[in-house]
């Protein structure tokens, strides 16, 4: 193998030389071995071709350090503290300034090599070639580093995203950082829709439509098919026109196609074909495609299960409430959002033979573990109403079952018991194992909340008798749980005084009261909310 077979590629060289004979002699050899010349014969001229688009620049410049308007030292530096042009490599060369003074003083002001003239041919092109080597070896190390930190970013971003929108814009705009242009994506959503999204280069904005369920399938056939893994195909413009007639990519397409698991739909990224240079941008693209497919399947999976918990949790709730003279009763139930964990807040009303038993309680934690207990609590607390136990021996029961069955787990629970006498006095028998108070509002004495409660169910502590307390006609009860009135940002006294005042003001029928209250207090909650309201007339 010659030594000509390991130069790197012809380059553009600005040759800087105020004298004529010497730069056309510069510049007759190195447009001989193939290069591309530009030259300058002062300073100022050559620093003004610098002035350029960066694909315009040249790859290396060789300067004269002898020039009538600035030395070539003062030139090199100028190059070098300029961001735009400081990876660009520098051969300073002279008749005059050889001494080995001259050449520490040009190196250390930013020269990469220094010659003397005159100058062989053969060791100026050998110094264009090794100096070349060695900026093109440096900057594309430059480039693979800044592309691995793209690449990084990238996959925190998809696998931080907790929505197909936000998963769209951390992948088609993953590979637009990545590869430094445009670049689109076809997916199925976790809610199993098509989608084809695009963006026309780093940070602008992502566009996101509908897309044809087959085509997904379509874009497999050409790579990976029903396989597993992830490669990247071409595709011509023709073709690519064909499969996505919408896509804003034109020319020829590398796709990228990604499954992780069979019978799965595959993740497709697209970018110019002329955007993946080299085998390190084939390797960088087909990571951030596997890393969407698996933050994907992962979105996909959490979003199947919170679906199959959503739907577990809403089965333990009751359908509807009884129908008892003398009270009206409303209530609302609010899953926390799509992108939260389910909780275990519930609520029930039953009749007894003591009388009316409202319940309101959560399960403290998040997951299908915490709908499960709560399912739980519910019918054992229906059982034991329907039996006759008056509240705190339904509490003792509980507590009794969360020990054997549940160990660990701590639930908060309020109990009101409504009872009417001979006389048709009515009576509240409160017994509140460590829930948001229950808030009475009656005529004489205004909204207020009943404090006085025990310990949480599932500490093995003792409960108390219930608090009883006479109520008039035209009392109203409100029981909440604490994802309607807990904020993060404020305290929970301030916040349940708001909720006091909002009710003291708010309308007296019940329907429009939990409309009010839910339009108030239950916006952008990350925890379910569970209310039941009761008019006692």
């Amino acid at each position: 193998m010659t030594d000509r077979a390991q130069d790197p590629a012809p380059a553009t060289v600005l040759v800087i030389d105020d004298n004529d004979t010497n730069r056309y002699v510069l510049t007759t050899w190195l447009r001989r071995a193939g290069h591309t010349v530009i030259g300058a014969a002062t300073g100022e001229e050559g620093l003004a071709h610098l002035d350029t688009a960066p694909e315009a620049l040249p790859d290396i410049a060789i300067i004269d350090v002898r020039l009538p308007d600035m030395s070539g030292f003062e030139v090199s530096e100028r190059i070098k503290d300029d961001p735009r042009t400081a990876h660009l490599p520098v051969i300073q060369i002279s008749a005059a300034a050889i001494s080995p003074n001259d050449h520490a003083e040009g190196l250390r002001r930013g020269a990469d090599a220094y010659l003397d003239q005159p100058v062989d041919p053969g060791e100026l092109l050998a110094t264009v070639t090794a100096t070349l080597r060695y900026a093109r070896a440096r900057q594309r190390a430059e480039r693979l580093a800044q592309r691995l930190m793209a690449l990084n970013k990238a996959t925190l971003d998809v696998y931080s995203a907790v929505g197909f929108h936000s998963f769209a814009s951390a992948a088609t705009g993953g590979a637009a950082a990545l590869l430094a242009g445009p670049a689109s994506a076809v997916f199925l959503s976790p809610q199993a829709q098509a989608v084809h999204s695009m963006i026309d280069g780093p940070r602008t904005p992502v566009r996101i439509h509908p897309a044809q369920p087959g085509l997904l399938d379509r874009l497999a056939a050409h790579g990976l098919r029903q396989g597993t893994g992830v490669t990247v195909v071409r595709v011509t413009g023709d073709q690519w026109n064909t499969l996505l007639p919408s896509d804003h990519l034109t020319g020829d397409v590398a796709v990228a196609v990604s499954r992780t698991k069979r019978d799965r739909p595959p993740v497709c990224l697209a970018v110019p074909a002329t955007a993946l240079q080299s085998a390190d941008d084939e390797q960088l693209f087909q990571q951030l495609a596997n890393a969407s497919a698996l933050a994907l399947e992962a979105l996909r999976t959490y979003n199947e299960e919170h679906a199959l918990g959503l739907a577990l949790q809403r089965s333990f709730l009751p359908k509807e409430l009884p129908v008892v003279p003398g009270t009206e009763l409303a209530f609302r139930y609010l899953p926390a959002s799509e992108h939260a964990e389910i909780g275990g807040d519930f609520y029930e009303a039953v009749q007894t033979v003591n009388g009316l038993l409202l319940a309101i309680g959560d399960v403290v934690g998040h997951s299908v573990t915490a709908a499960t207990v709560m399912g739980e609590v519910r019918h054992a607390l229906r059982a034991y109403a329907i039996e006759g136990h008056p509240p705190h021996l339904i509490l003792e029961r509980l507590e009794t079952l969360l020990g054997q069955s549940q160990p660990g787990i701590t639930v908060t629970l309020c109990l009101v018991l409504v009872t009417r006498d001979e006389h048709r006095v009515r009576r509240l028998h409160i017994a509140n194992a460590g829930h948001i108070p229950p808030l009475v509002v009656d005529a004489r004495e205004g909204p207020r909340f009943h404090t006085p409660h025990g310990p949480l169910l599932g500490l093995g502590l003792p409960h108390p008798p219930p608090s009883v307390l006479e109520v008039p006609d035209g009392t109203r009860l409100l029981m909440v749980t604490d994802g309607l009135v807990e904020v993060r940002t404020a305290s929970l006294d301030a916040t349940l005084a708001e909720f006091r005042e909002a009710v003291a003001e708010g309308p007296d029928d019940l329907e429009e009261m939990c409309d009010l209250l839910l339009e108030r207090f239950g916006q952008h909650k990350d925890d379910d909310i569970a209310l039941i309201t009761a008019l006692f007339t």
